[in-house]
């Protein structure tokens, strides 16, 4: 039988041994507390009748307690808002995971040091780029009288209205996404072949091993507990899908499928001023998210024995 370990705690001495190293740790500590917990005191809001002038505390509890609860899964917004966000978020989860560790890996095995990264430095410099800016190229690619609409009107073909067709929003959404992200996507990836002793390849080298095998029997299994983790924080945010390329691919054709609980909570919250209602599907959204990253790591562990936590 497996005996338990016991958690050990640091002594006072062991602490002012490296005291400097906790100094160090302060910033970080009073950004986690002040930017992620402290603002956890406002879900408080989810449960009541929030009114500005009163505040938080001095406005009266909602009766019933979870009355806008309730109020969102009474509008029929609900359901295809949770829908639209499931799907796109399952499509991202299958199409776009991989192509970051397909990248590293392909990356991985350019020989020359200089190409390698000029490739991997354009690769995730669509990522600091805003989403206004790549919503815009997305204007400018796929709209009525955009670049790729003229090459098929100029080679005799037909028109299609990309922006503005719901069927192709979840594609253009998905795809500029992939490369927005890959590259940055990959730098994990790419950390953790650096990491892969030498002598691994040099023995697989000596067998006769091809490119291909070497990336099959050395780079991908010794790189799957990184996959894996990654995997589980993925999975863990399939509920939370920014609002801001989504809110801005929007239109009156298209809703249908770009309504999300995101660009849904943006708009009750700030533009109609419904903090309490807005905050309850922020706060709905939240809990599902954790239940599935505990579940997502629970599996994970039990099958790879590999997890977070």
């Amino acid at each position: 039988m497996k005996k338990r370990q016991r958690i050990q705690f640091l002594s006072v001495k062991q602490v002012l041994k490296c005291w400097q190293l906790y100094v160090l740790l302060i910033p970080a500590l009073l950004w986690a507390l002040i930017f992620a917990y402290y603002p956890m005191y406002g879900l408080v809001i989810a449960f009541k009748d929030y009114k500005i002038r009163a505040g938080i505390m001095a406005s009266p509890w909602a009766d019933p307690l979870l009355k806008y609860f309730k109020q969102f899964f009474s509008t029929s917004i609900a359901v295809h808002a949770i829908w639209n966000t499931v799907i796109i978020s399952l499509e991202s989860l299958v199409i776009a995971f991989p192509i970051p560790i397909i990248f590293a890996l392909l990356l991985n095995q350019i020989q020359k040091k200089g190409i390698q990264k000029t490739i991997q430095t354009i690769s995730y410099a669509p990522y600091f780029m805003s989403n206004v800016v790549v919503v815009s190229i997305i204007t400018v690619m796929f709209s009525a009288n955009g670049v790729i609409n003229n090459i098929r009107l100029g080679s005799g073909g037909k028109g299609i209205l990309f922006t503005s067709l719901p069927e192709w929003f979840r594609t253009l959404f998905i795809g500029s996404n992939i490369w927005q992200t890959m590259g940055f996507n990959a730098v994990i990836f790419i950390a953790a072949l650096t990491a892969i002793s030498p002598d691994y390849y040099e023995a697989a080298t000596i067998d006769g091993a091809s490119r291909f095998q070497r990336i099959l029997y050395i780079d991908i299994p010794l790189i799957m507990p990184t996959i894996i983790l990654m995997l589980i924080l993925q999975i863990g945010n399939i509920m939370n899908i920014g609002y801001e390329k989504a809110y801005l691919m929007q239109n009156g054709s298209n809703t249908i499928v770009s309504e999300l609980i995101s660009t849904y909570v943006y708009k009750v919250g700030l533009q109609t001023a419904q903090y309490s209602f807005a905050t309850a599907v922020g706060l709905f959204n939240s809990v599902v998210n954790f239940i599935i990253l505990v579940a997502a790591n629970r599996i994970a562990r039990k099958a790879s024995d590999i997890s977070i936590f």
